[in-house]
């Protein structure tokens, strides 16, 4: 499985370290995939953070929500609210995505269930996020999956990142990808 690393701004700031020393510690752990998410700061803050993490970060950057800024990384990664916010027909919220962002741009989805995977193995996508995996700080009305998850993964035609709660040690048979975001932090997953 590979590493995929979610910079949560707000998960950040409350542990008092800063944007490039995670991506540092993402980097030294073997990321790749780091996907910035700030949901309070302005689009002015939002670029020029992603312009800072683009000097650094060799991998594939990811902006969540934010496809506007695509141009200064590699993809978006977008949830089921903001897919309906572009188009309520799933295919043709992604079609409009696509021709927003340009062809050659990742697209990630949030998937909570196997009704959702359903609908994502109908979508242009390069991965979906599934989860939570466990209960997390940051998404307290996420549903947990446990050990559904998985079983759930096996079902998509797209590669899977295992979301919410994850740690480098979990072990998934049908999962590409570990999104970790405050698991990085801690100087006991550093090791």
């Amino acid at each position: 499985m590979q590493l995929y690393a979610l910079c949560d701004i707000d998960t950040l700031h409350k542990s008092a370290v800063d944007i490039l020393t995670f991506a540092s510690r993402a980097k030294a752990l073997g990321a790749v995939v780091l996907q910035y998410r700030n949901k309070h700061a302005d689009i002015a803050t939002i670029k020029t953070d992603l312009i800072a993490l683009r000097k650094i970060w060799e991998g594939f950057l990811i902006i969540n929500d934010h496809y506007e800024l695509a141009q200064f990384c590699d993809g978006v990664h977008i949830g089921q609210e903001d897919l309906v916010m572009i188009d309520s027909d799933p295919i043709r919220a992604i079609k409009i995505l696509k021709l927003a962002i340009g062809e050659d741009k990742l697209i990630g989805l949030s998937t909570h269930n196997a009704h959702e995977v359903e609908i994502a193995n109908t979508l242009d996508l390069n991965y979906i996020g599934l989860g939570a995996y466990r209960a997390t700080s940051t998404k307290s009305d996420a549903k947990v999956l446990g050990e559904h998850l998985d079983t759930i993964a096996s079902h998509s035609k797209h590669p899977v990142a295992a979301i919410g709660g994850v740690k480098l040690d979990d072990t998934f048979n049908h999962v590409t990808y570990h999104v970790i975001a405050s698991g990085l932090i801690s100087d006991e997953n550093a090791k």
